[in-house]
């Protein structure tokens, strides 16, 4: 579950990517934004949009299972949230 398919070591957390970069960069710039509409939830959407991007990446190229599992398991998530902002 944890070996990386392309050297055989246990992998389990990784360095953050770009998208992740991005999606912790636009989370701090949304909270420091917060109150000050339109700008907190475009920066919320960037965040998000960048958060799918890095669960697409490693739902397709994860090293191994868990990071793909995690991929999934984080556009899973984004779903949920998107459905539950549409419905309140």
């Amino acid at each position: 579950m944890f070996q990386d398919r392309r050297t055989g070591a246990i992998t389990v957390a990784q360095w953050p990517n770009l998208p992740l970069w991005l999606f912790l960069a636009l989370t701090l710039a949304t909270w420091i934004a917060r109150g000050a509409e339109p700008a907190a939830s475009w920066l919320a959407f960037a965040a998000d949009l960048a958060l799918g991007w890095w669960a697409i990446d490693e739902l397709v190229r994860g090293v191994n299972p868990w990071r793909r599992l995690l991929g999934l398991a984080t556009l899973i998530g984004l779903a949920t949230l998107f459905v539950l902002r549409r419905a309140g």
